[in-house]
């Protein structure tokens, strides 16, 4: 099949005539990469701000109150 001097080749190309052919696909695939990308930063700051926490509920641990690490623990 010989393409036409009006349509374009590459990503562009493909995207637009899968949007004419399967819209919903496409769209259910735009949506989940966008769904993919929020829960990937959602676990990086889950754990940047240390959200697992669990080290201190499953042992009981002293910290003295001029540990840096008693800022970390949450009541």
């Amino acid at each position: 099949m010989a393409a036409t001097a009006g349509t374009s080749r590459g990503v562009v190309g493909l995207l637009k005539r899968g949007w004419n052919e399967i819209p919903e696909v496409i769209a259910s695939s735009g949506i989940a990469i966008l769904g993919l990308a929020l829960g990937v930063s959602g676990l990086y700051i889950y754990y940047s701000k240390d959200g697992d926490n669990k080290r201190y509920k499953n042992e009981y641990t002293v910290y003295r109150p001029d540990d840096p690490r008693v800022k970390l623990i949450k009541e």
